[in-house]
């Protein structure tokens, strides 16, 4: 057959034949079917918590991708974020420590320079008070002594000393060798002998004015080793008043076994028995080195 007829045929059909092929239809079916099938999956799967987590999950990651951020596990940046504050806190630590330290320090030395001048502060007080004592014992012992010598000092001076006593000087001082008085020996380095200090306190009990003045006592210092370092001399300083240094001899000389005396220095002359004479010594240089301000009494 000619193809125009064919066509002119086909025009001649009634419409009512033109139905579309089947194949044409079909396609339409599927995708009806499929979307149908799909809405029902998801109403029945797609509700769960675990798919709706997946999908977020899978929304995420397509989201950070698209934005070019690369994901880094959590657990990594925790780790380098705890070793930062331990280094933190152990930076921390050592500045305390050795701020503590340094403080601690300074409150020692602080505290040594206080030790130091509170020591310093208590000696300077002390010399000062020794050297106060010192001056008021020596101002006392000048008083008594000018007391001593006005109160004792004779209307004319006594005779200088003589191989015997004086019988008026002998009655006037040997009177009584019973001691009523302690002797106070103030100027000595340490105790001294019995018989000495026995007869110290008859010389003061007995000799008018012998009670006021300096007796001096032990001294390691002295050149004669059986006087004063042993303990067994004395020194009844008169200092001026010759005349009580005289009685205090003539008190001796009068009382001498009864005494212990064993010998008697007084101006520059010894005396070494109660009937014996007195014999000059060699000058020494001073007036207290030569026995002029005091008798010196040795007892046995």
């Amino acid at each position: 057959m000619h193809p125009r007829t064919l066509v002119t045929a086909l025009r001649r059909r009634p419409r009512s034949d033109r139905r579309p092929p089947a194949a044409v239809r079909r396609p339409a079916i599927y995708l009806g079917v499929a979307a149908s099938g799909a809405l029902v999956v998801n109403l029945v799967v797609g509700t769960g918590p675990a798919a709706q987590a997946g999908a977020a999950g899978t929304e995420s990651v397509s989201v950070a991708r698209q934005l070019g951020l690369e994901e880094v596990p959590e657990a990594a940046d925790v780790t380098r974020d705890l070793g930062s504050l331990s280094d933190l806190a152990a930076s921390r630590s050592s500045r305390e420590d050795a701020r503590a330290a340094a403080q601690f320090a300074q409150a020692a030395a602080d505290q040594a320079v206080i030790d130091r001048q509170r020591a310093e502060a208590e000696a300077a007080a002390r010399k000062a008070a020794e050297e106060a004592a010192a001056r008021q014992a020596a101002e006392r012992a000048a008083a008594q002594a000018a007391a001593a010598a006005a109160k004792a000092a004779a209307p004319r001076t006594a005779p200088a000393p003589s191989a015997k006593a004086p019988a008026a000087g002998l009655a006037e001082a040997a009177r009584s060798v019973a001691a009523t008085v302690r002797a106070r020996i103030s100027n000595t380095a340490g105790a001294i002998n019995p018989r000495a200090q026995a007869a110290a306190d008859a010389v003061v009990s007995n000799v008018p004015g012998a009670a006021s003045i300096t007796l001096g006592g032990t001294r390691a210092s002295a050149a004669d080793p059986g006087g004063h370092p042993s303990g067994l001399a004395v020194d009844y300083m008169v200092m001026s008043n010759g005349a009580l240094g005289d009685a205090i001899v003539a008190y001796h000389v009068a009382n001498w076994n009864a005494l212990g005396v064993d010998y008697i220095i007084w101006k520059q002359r010894m005396l070494s028995s109660p009937g014996g004479s007195w014999k000059q010594m060699e000058n020494r240089g001073s007036a207290t080195a030569n026995h002029m301000d005091h008798p010196h009494v040795n007892y046995r």
